[in-house]
């Protein structure tokens, strides 16, 4: 009954999900905390936008795709920092704008392509060894990061102004988890595409925050979750014939509500004597 496991792209295809959902969902703990849940989409976009500006010219996809994805987090930072507009409004043009960029590469394509649209809803089965072996360089570099800095990442995430105040260089810090984020958005595009990478970013650490008040706990809940439903999601869209992006993203939805439902959270604190 498992022998389909050994067939080669199923492999590959369940150790990318592996590494995206963890990966995805390590970043997205910070990602939650911080409030910056758009910025996933916004910069997914524009990755995406990047992706189909090199078709059009003949270019390797990724490089373009980490220009445009680290563009749009770095020029947000910048402009909630200086106090020219909220976040969450910068966010939202730069979605539009590049969204609208790739529309329109994609309008001057001669011909159909159906490697971009790969990259906008997701391509799992097609993932090569060279775009795995990219995410395991990626996931090893990004966890490292998060872990060797998590203290500070951790007082970034709950107190800018008081990080800085205690000496942690918050401003560096803060472009560092843009970057980190944007990267991770970018080798998760041909996996689960623009569009979906955005809810492994999110549902995964929100799933945990309803189980722990623990930030470490917090952290390994979400990883734990992010790898399961991915992997989960991957066999089921081999068995049952479905598309492994809203597979696994339903999927983690599910967990999510059911985890709600059971949070230690929602439990009736005791009457005060």
């Amino acid at each position: 009954m498992t022998d389909f496991l050994t067939l080669g792209f199923l492999q590959r295809a369940i150790a990318a999900a592996a590494l995206t959902g963890g990966l995805c969902s390590a970043i997205g703990v910070f990602v939650v905390l911080r409030g910056l849940a758009f910025i996933g989409a916004g910069t997914a976009h524009a990755a995406f936008a990047g992706v189909a500006l090199a078709y059009l010219i003949g270019a390797p996809p990724m490089p373009l795709a980490i220009v445009f994805g680290l563009g749009t987090a770095w020029v947000t930072g910048l402009l909630e920092e200086q106090g020219r507009m909220k976040l969450d409004v910068s966010i939202g043009i730069f979605y539009t704008a590049t969204m609208a960029l790739a529309i329109l590469f994609i309008g001057l394509m001669k011909s159909y392509n159906a490697e971009v649209y790969g990259y906008l809803f997701g391509s799992i089965l097609s993932v090569t060894s060279e775009e795995l072996q990219l995410t395991g360089v990626l996931a090893v570099l990004v966890v490292g990061l998060l872990g060797f800095f998590s203290k500070e990442f951790f007082f970034l995430a709950f107190d800018q102004e008081m990080a800085e105040a205690s000496g942690v260089p918050a401003r560096r810090f803060f472009f560092l988890l843009l970057t980190l984020i944007a990267l991770t958005i970018v080798v998760s595009l041909k996996i689960v595409g623009a569009i979906l990478v955005f809810a492994l970013l999110l549902i995964p650490p929100a799933t945990a925050y309803q189980l722990t008040s623990s930030l470490h706990r917090m952290m390994l809940y979400a990883v734990t979750i992010g790898v399961l439903v991915s992997i989960a999601g991957v066999l089921l869209s081999f068995q049952f014939d479905l598309p492994a992006g809203p597979a696994i993203v339903l999927l983690a939805t599910g967990v999510f509500f059911l985890a709600v439902a059971l949070s230690p959270k929602r439990a009736p604190k005791p009457a005060l004597p």
